[in-house]
């Protein structure tokens, strides 16, 4: 009877143990797609910042183009690509200050794309042209892969708060990863008017 017992707890025992390593493995390899995303949102929003600084070049040859529109882009630009996060700390806070950079950046490069329409010489510009065509894809691909991160941290962030993996996600270090939210405003449509 004794030995019985004593291979159940083994059992037991043993069958807690591959649970835990099951969840551990599982873990890292969702923590390693977190990553790896990671990298793609990061190398999207370099290509974006790369581009731009060709941009900024041809906008200055413009002799009496908006100064500090551009000033702006300059500064936001340097802000968003000084801005960066270690892939092993993607905490909400992180990704909130992240994204703030990415976002005011955005915000400027925009308003010097609307400068821009003043200004015809500028817009004939081949470099300019090159780039209004390549902006699109850009901010297209910067969300495809915001929201693919999302999805893969979502997954991630599930995983170690549905119980019992809490209950060792904590003991291992696993710690919760933040999210991209829409741009405030961006829930309200733009107000058109065809005269």
């Amino acid at each position: 009877m004794k030995n019985i017992r004593l291979i159940a707890v083994i059992g037991a025992l043993v069958l807690v143990a591959l649970w835990a390593i099951s969840f551990y493995n599982g873990t890292v390899s969702l923590n390693e797609d977190v990553t790896k995303q990671w990298s793609n949102v990061e190398n999207a929003y370099q290509l974006r910042a790369d581009k731009t600084k060709n941009l900024v070049e041809i906008v200055k040859g413009a002799a009496d183009f908006e100064k500090e529109t551009l000033t702006q882009v300059v500064e936001a630009r340097a802000k968003a690509t000084s801005t960066t996060i270690n892939a092993g700390d993607l905490s909400p806070e992180k990704i909130q200050q992240f994204q703030q950079a990415q976002d005011q950046f955005s915000s400027a490069l925009s308003r010097l794309l609307v400068t821009v329409e003043r200004y015809p010489e500028l817009k004939a510009v081949k470099g300019f042209q090159d780039f209004q065509t390549q902006y699109e894809g850009m901010e297209n691909r910067i969300g495809v892969e915001r929201r693919n991160f999302n999805d893969v941290a979502r997954n991630y962030n599930a995983r170690i708060k549905r119980f019992p993996g809490n209950l060792l996600a904590g003991m291992f270090g696993f710690t919760e990863k933040g999210y991209f939210e829409a741009q405030e405003g961006t829930e309200n449509a733009p107000d058109i008017s065809f005269k």
